[in-house]
């Protein structure tokens, strides 16, 4: 089972139907206890990093998302839900994040239109488990205005948009997608079929 956390910031039913069409099980949930007795996790997200981050904090839902990235149990983040396993964010201030990747979520400084919105090939430099049968320079589905900086040596793929930053990054079970897996048409489904059958 997997649970996909319900913290109140999140594209939450379109990874539920998206992992539905896979025919893989999953809830969505804020309860501590399921969260935790769960055998995988997928933090979504969609909105400010601020706001995030103080949901987490006070809702109680911290001391559980801790274990289960630290429990050694497959973690997956999409989107702000990427950007928050960062140790900080630069969005409209400065933030702590979660900390478990080493590096900053800056600002997308390019001389395109930001938000950086709608497909873009994934250059593919590490092949993770996640990416198994997925080719090179496949296209994913992106909207954010923020990037992850740091994460030396844990960046599993790349984009160019402007410029090149990292969009994909796996440390021990844990892994972030900028990007929205549910959203990618097949490529997408395949990486969720691979983090389900982690």
């Amino acid at each position: 089972m997997i649970a996909i956390i319900d913290y109140g910031m999140g594209n939450l039913k379109n990874v539920h139907k998206a992992l539905q069409s896979i025919e893989v099980e999953s809830i969505i949930t804020a309860d501590p206890k399921v969260i935790g007795q769960s055998e995988k996790v997928i933090l979504p997200g969609v909105g400010a990093f601020k706001d995030a981050i103080h949901t987490i904090n006070a809702s109680g839902l911290r001391e559980v998302i801790d274990e289960s990235a630290y429990s050694g149990k497959p973690f997956l983040g999409i989107c702000l839900g990427m950007q928050l396993l960062f140790e900080n964010s630069y969005e409209n201030g400065s933030y702590k994040g979660l900390g478990y990747i080493p590096g900053d979520i800056v600002k997308l400084e390019v001389p395109l239109k930001v938000p950086h919105m709608g497909w873009n090939t994934l250059e593919i430099v590490k092949q993770e488990p996640i990416f198994e049968g997925v080719p090179n320079n496949s296209y994913a589905y992106f909207v954010h205005s923020y990037h992850m900086e740091g994460a030396e040596g844990m960046i599993s793929a790349y984009t160019t948009y402007g410029k090149r930053f990292g969009v994909a990054v796996q440390k021990d079970n844990i892994y972030g997608a900028q990007f929205h897996p549910e959203k990618s048409s097949t490529v997408g489904l395949q990486m969720l079929k691979n983090f389900a059958s982690l």
